[in-house]
């Protein structure tokens, strides 16, 4: 059932101000030349086309762009910075391999971060925030059922989390938040695949809107941090079940 008073369109204007890329809060005529390079790369790692393990040829990528190999070895820096890329000795740079232990670091790091966001949401609760998260939550409910649509399910929840988090006023707790997730989301897209366990989420997602709308804040915090770890659950348990089949 459709949340009261959900506004798609507010939801959709706020969705297309929230870019799922490194960079993603400056204009691309702001970036040097190894970020925008770094900012390609990182959206083909997210979106598939490079995936775990895949090499990342610097002469190729040097050759695509045309530049020299300076500008996509600082790309590829960047990339291991935001843990995207592993540089292996002898072996050049690789998409980092999604591993459990890399998981449960990272799914415990940001259960924290949201805590605070989600306390903040439910003292303030802006009635505009109140409504994009009724406009995001209706998508979420469209996108929960259908079983191609585990990828954009999981853009859409971060892109709620993200949302939330500018509402705040703390762009240093922001930055993080939005760092996080790049490193995050491939983890989120293989634990929301399965419809069962979309259909769980967003009921978890409406629980929490209720208690935000409440004001009730420990409910809230709660219920964000049962949803951010049953998510991180599933997609350890299928990270194992890959490795099994090896």
């Amino acid at each position: 059932m459709k949340p009261l008073d959900a506004d798609p369109a507010l939801f959709s204007q706020w969705e297309g101000a929230v870019a799922f890329r490194l960079f993603g809060d400056q204009a691309v005529p702001t970036l040097t030349v190894p970020e925008q390079i770094a900012a390609q790369l990182g959206d083909r790692i997210l979106s598939g086309p490079l995936e775990p393990g895949a090499r990342i040829g610097e002469q190729e990528l040097a050759d695509e762009f045309q530049v020299s190999r300076g500008p996509v070895r600082e790309a590829i820096r960047i990339l291991e910075r935001e843990g995207l890329v592993t540089v292996l000795a002898r072996r050049g740079a690789v998409v980092t391999q999604l591993t459990a232990d890399e998981l449960r670091e990272l799914i415990e790091i940001r259960a924290a971060l949201f805590d605070t966001v989600a306390r903040k949401a439910a003292l303030a609760r802006p009635p505009e925030l109140l409504a994009v998260l009724r406009g995001g939550v209706a998508r979420l409910e469209a996108l929960s059922t259908a079983p191609g649509d585990g990828d954009a399910y999981a853009e859409t929840t971060y892109r709620l989390v993200l949302i939330t988090a500018r509402f705040c006023g703390n762009r240093r707790l922001q930055r993080m938040l939005a760092a996080l997730s790049l490193q995050t989301l491939r983890y989120s897209k293989l634990g929301l695949q399965s419809v069962d366990r979309r259909k769980r989420s967003v009921r978890l997602w409406r629980q929490a809107l209720t208690a935000l709308e409440r004001g009730d804040v420990d409910r809230l915090v709660a219920l964000s941090r049962q949803r951010i770890e049953e998510s991180g659950e599933e997609a350890a348990r299928l990270l194992a079940a890959r490795k099994d089949t090896r």
